[in-house]
């Protein structure tokens, strides 16, 4: 899978998006998981700033 998304971004579909890797922590378990997104480039610091 990471081969098609790699090989999608370097066709030039993607040059105006960045992947954004957040970690989030778990309200019952306390225990850290990460959620990946796609983001165009200018709402990256939006979405870092949501919870």
């Amino acid at each position: 899978m990471a081969k098609k998304v790699v090989a999608t971004l370097q066709k030039g579909e993607g040059k105006n998006f960045a992947k954004v890797i957040r970690a989030v922590k778990s309200e019952k378990t306390g225990a850290y998981s990460f959620k990946e997104e796609m983001v165009p480039l200018d709402q990256v610091k939006d979405t870092l700033a949501k919870k």
